[in-house]
């Protein structure tokens, strides 16, 4: 009843920015703005990782330390989108990102250490060269 995807991932230099976009499509009888709504990622070899999460209605907003002050998180809820606005990238980023939607999330920064989120999209490749 709940689908997600992303879009906008690509190859970048350091130093640039990138948009990601994240659809999500929901059974008829479902509010967007009742699910919070976050980006992971995972680069090769490490696990994934909280990035940043909003709150259903934009209210709240978590970021991990190592995006703060580059990343910016935003949704639009006429449109059932979630953005993440990256600058000032480093090849560090370099990443599958994944949006992630649940009822539950972001209600507290925790809920970026943790991946026990109910629905999570392909992912979208990022590629920041040096």
């Amino acid at each position: 009843q709940v689908q997600v995807a992303e879009s906008g991932g690509g190859l970048v230099q350091a130093g640039g920015s990138l948009r990601l976009s994240c659809k999500v499509s929901l059974a008829h009888d479902y509010d967007f703005d009742d699910y919070g709504m976050g980006w992971f990622r995972q680069a090769p070899g490490k696990e994934r990782e909280g990035v940043s999460c909003i709150s259903g209605r934009g209210d709240r907003k978590y970021y991990s330390d190592f995006v703060k002050g580059r990343f910016a998180i935003s949704r639009d809820n006429d449109k059932n989108m979630v953005y993440i606005d990256m600058g000032s990238l480093e090849p560090e980023d370099t990443a599958i990102y994944y949006c992630v939607a649940d009822r539950y999330l972001c209600q507290s920064e925790s809920d970026l250490l943790h991946r026990r989120h109910n629905y999570w999209g392909q992912g979208t490749q990022v590629t920041v060269s040096s």
